[in-house]
C-alpha cells in the first residue's frame, strides 16, 4: 500500500500539509468539514501537490519537513 504525503490550497491561498493514504477520499473527507481543524474554516481546499512513499513513516517524516517551510518554500516545491 502507498501512502501519501500532500500540499492543500485552502479557499485563503494558505497551504496545508498532510499524509494519507487515498488522496481523493482525503480531499472529500476535508471538503465535507471532517478533516483537519485547521481546513474547516477554510474551505473548499485543493489538493495540488503529493509525493508517494512505501511506508506511513516516511509520508509522515516529509509532512514534519515541510510544514517546518515557509509559505515561499512550499510554494517552490509546487513549481
Amino acid at each position: 500500500m502507498l501512502h501519501y504525503f500532500y500540499l492543500a490550497r485552502c479557499s485563503d491561498d494558505t497551504l496545508y500539509s498532510g499524509y494519507t493514504i487515498d488522496l481523493k477520499a482525503r480531499e472529500e473527507k476535508h471538503n465535507s468539514g471532517k478533516g483537519a481543524r485547521y481546513t474547516r474554516a477554510r474551505l473548499p481546499i485543493k489538493i495540488v501537490y503529493s509525493e508517494e512513499f512505501e511506508t506511513l513513516s516516511e509520508a509522515r517524516k516529509r509532512e514534519a519537513e515541510v510544514k517546518g517551510w515557509e509559505k515561499r518554500d512550499k510554494e517552490a516545491l509546487l513549481k
